[in-house]
């Protein structure tokens, strides 16, 4: 392994936090392949991060200080109820979360990664080969590069994750979500209906019969913003292709999807909140299928999967960016106690394969319960409504991922 270099597919979240792992564990060579010519920092969706999976990210050396981040201290459940513009709270539970911004969370993750690490942006990768010999990488032209080890953190639709696993693809989930956000200056324009809008740091979710949404405010690169995620069955006439991983970006919708979803914001959600969603720019706000997917093997050869490239869960356990960094983080650990390649990447099998299907299993429950089969939330108290709750849950001990094995990230880089 003295010698190294490392093919990083994919220079998003995951492939920045591998770069950085691959250089602390001691490759003496790594290159990240992005496809993206513009600006990733640009993206400016929202995700959460749990405390606890913050602070170990963090002491590991994967989760850079300085990111921009929001509190959040407590979610609420609220269903529509004329007599109450904001809705009715029919229960509010601890969140012990961070919101992130994701342009701002790249932009951190990128200015942290060493400067030994070549970034390429405009490389299209067509097709990887691996095994014991190392991995072959051919680039759009035909030119094949070689490496010691490639990983894939190539999202959806990966190629190297057809390379480990031929014919893995990720699968419909029978609904839809729909994202956006805007500043948070102009909820001041609702007048006296922003008395409704609770805590800055509460989550609010709106309930209502076949589907859920999730409110919170996010950092932003030109101050506080509110990040939505409303999850739904797909419009019949709408023109969305439901047979691949694909959306249709910001700014894109259609007028029959844009029509569509402001008759479900007033058909469905209480009035403040129905209000807050359409401030929403039609530049800021898309629509996307939500897919998931768990691989057989996230290593193999001398190729490994990373965020979702290796597994795709739906976004209600918000665990996504987490996990990346997990990956990143237990790579690291795996290369330190390995005294071969063969090691390294059996290491990485055994502490990610089963943690990536667990966050797939458990988010497929919580999608079944809060889209597919929705209880009578208006007719539930908060004890009802707990009890549901944890039986989502199935003996998980909450949502935002699982926690590291103590060792992760610990001890130097072993040079065999």
């Amino acid at each position: 392994m003295r010698g190294a270099v490392v093919a990083v597919v994919g220079g998003s979240i995951a492939g920045c936090a591998f770069a950085s792992a691959a250089v602390r564990a001691g490759a003496d060579g790594v290159v990240v392949l992005e496809r993206t010519r513009g600006r990733l920092a640009d993206r400016g969706l929202g995700l959460c991060v749990h405390d606890d999976r913050a602070a170990e990210l963090a002491a590991a050396g994967a989760l850079p200080a300085g990111v921009p981040a929001h509190r959040l201290e407590r979610r609420r459940w609220v269903v529509r109820d004329p007599r109450e513009a904001g809705g009715r709270l029919i229960w509010e539970q601890p969140f012990p979360f961070h919101s992130y911004h994701w342009g701002l969370l790249w932009r951190g993750l990128r200015a942290a990664t060493p400067d030994s690490v070549v970034y390429r942006q405009g490389v299209s990768v067509e097709a990887v080969t691996g095994d014991g010999g190392g991995a072959g990488i051919r680039l759009a032209g035909g030119a094949v590069e070689r490496y010691d080890l490639a990983v894939g953190a190539d999202g959806y639709r990966s190629v190297v994750r057809e390379a480990l696993c031929p014919g893995a693809r990720p699968h419909y989930a029978g609904y839809v979500c729909w994202r956006g956000n805007l500043d948070a200056g102009r909820l001041a324009g609702l007048g006296g209906a922003a008395a409704a809008d609770p805590h800055p740091g509460a989550v609010t979710t709106v309930c209502f019969e076949g589907g859920s949404c999730v409110i919170y405010r996010i950092p932003g690169p030109d101050g506080p913003r509110v990040n939505w995620v409303l999850y739904a069955p797909p419009p019949r006439d709408g023109g969305l292709r439901l047979d691949d991983p694909t959306s249709f970006p910001a700014g894109a919708l259609t007028p029959e999807l844009s029509a569509h979803l402001r008759a479900l914001l007033e058909r469905e959600f209480p009035a403040y909140w129905g209000a807050v969603l359409a401030l929403t720019d039609p530049a800021d706000t898309f629509v996307q299928p939500i897919y998931d997917l768990e691989t057989e093997r996230v290593a193999g050869g001398r190729l490994l999967l990373a965020g979702d490239a290796a597994t795709v869960v739906r976004p209600h356990n918000t665990s996504g960016a987490a996990k990346a960094l997990q990956d990143a983080t237990a790579f690291a650990a795996a290369w330190r106690r390995a005294g071969s390649w063969e090691e390294l990447v059996d290491g990485y099998q055994a502490a990610r394969g089963r943690a990536g299907r667990d966050l797939v299993a458990l988010a497929r429950r919580l999608g079944r319960a809060q889209v597919e089969r929705t209880p009578p939330w208006a007719s539930m108290g908060p004890r009802e409504v707990a009890d549901w709750w944890h039986g989502q849950l199935g003996g998980a001990p909450g949502i935002g991922g699982q926690a590291l094995p103590p060792a992760a990230g610990a001890g130097p880089a072993r040079r065999p």
